[in-house]
């Protein structure tokens, strides 16, 4: 029995719009659990399945990690996910459109000593690292601060010389895709020196995500 060519173009059609609406479809939840054990040392499968299962039941998502401590997820949106991994430090993933077919994922990774520093990492929809250059490009030290004129460059100098180390800590906002970021150097210098290095510092960065990059 001959099979009319226009049903067979129309199935095929139908299953390619299928699969791809599928992929466009994964939620934050999905590649959530779907993640690689290499890039979750502290949760496994099962910890990140019953993190979104408790926050579905209304229930508190706190779970036993690979180490015998507490991680809590106290976020989950459609696109974004926020977990306080320990008591100093948490991580935040991000779903980011890159085109109308295909998205990226975003990482942020933040450890607490009191300071905190953030650690922003891209990845496919599978899971495949991407290089961060290509999506944003970090603030330097100066980026945060405000140059005086003549009159204060003695007291800016000489508060810059004690913020000798970049700390910055990065923060998803969960209802967009505004990435900020605020330098957290201060929170590791004396209390001295982080009152006069105060007055020369600007607000924090904001990025916005366009275009499949990190603008600000």
């Amino acid at each position: 029995m001959k099979i009319n060519k226009l049903v067979i173009i129309t199935f095929f059609s139908a299953v390619g719009l299928f699969v791809s609406t599928a992929l466009q479809a994964q939620e934050a939840k999905t590649l959530f659990v779907n993640m690689p054990d290499s890039l979750s040392p502290l949760l496994t499968k099962v910890n990140r399945e019953d993190c979104i299962d408790f926050l579905a039941s209304k229930m508190r998502a706190q779970v036993e990690n690979r180490f015998g401590k507490k991680s809590e997820m106290t976020d989950l949106g459609k696109d974004y996910i926020r977990m306080q991994m320990s008591a100093q430090s948490t991580w935040q993933m991000k779903v980011l459109a890159l085109n109308d077919s295909t998205n990226v994922i975003c990482t942020v990774s933040t450890a607490c000593a009191p300071a905190c520093d953030s650690s922003i990492r891209f990845y496919t929809d599978d899971w495949k690292p991407l290089p961060e250059s290509r999506f944003i490009t970090l603030p330097v030290m100066a980026d945060f601060l405000n140059t005086p004129d003549s009159t204060a460059i003695y007291a800016f100098d000489e508060a810059c010389r004690s913020a000798d180390i970049l700390l910055m800590k990065a923060d998803f906002n969960r209802e967009n895709t505004e990435l900020t970021i605020t330098l957290a150097t201060p929170d590791y210098m004396s209390k001295e020196a982080a009152e006069k290095l105060k007055q020369f510092l600007r607000r924090p960065i904001v990025y916005q995500w366009k275009n499949g990059v990190f603008v600000r």
